[in-house]
């Protein structure tokens, strides 16, 4: 992992979700990704906050998309970890967020794990 790759990445990720692009945003992503996140649980009724697969994860995203037509990410700042990064933004609630981006070998995402401030 290298500081241009995570800038680069970030960015496209921020500007996808930006424009609403759920097609653009699932680019990122391997077909199996796991994606963590306690809203997950909330939203979806499911009590470990996981979901596996681009097609289930594509479903929540699109629900989510929908229930927030104004949703916009501003970021924060990027951080670069081993084969991962972490993403800081201001999420559609005004609130912060970190979401961590584990990849694999063709620099597509295999595991996201969302934070949420409380």
């Amino acid at each position: 992992m290298n500081k241009e790759f995570a800038a680069h990445f970030a960015n496209e990720w921020l500007q996808a979700w930006n424009a609403h692009d759920l097609d653009r945003v699932l680019s990122h992503y391997s077909d199996d990704f796991e994606m963590f996140s306690p809203v997950i649980a909330q939203v979806m009724g499911i009590k470990e906050g996981r979901l596996q697969g681009k097609s289930v994860v594509g479903a929540y995203w699109a629900k989510a998309l929908a229930m927030f037509p104004d949703l916009a990410f501003t970021p924060v700042c990027t951080m670069v970890g081993v084969n991962s990064i972490t993403i800081h933004y201001i999420g559609a609630t005004g609130k912060r967020v970190a979401e961590v981006f584990q990849f694999n070998a063709e620099n597509q995402v295999i595991r996201a794990h969302a934070h949420y401030e409380t």
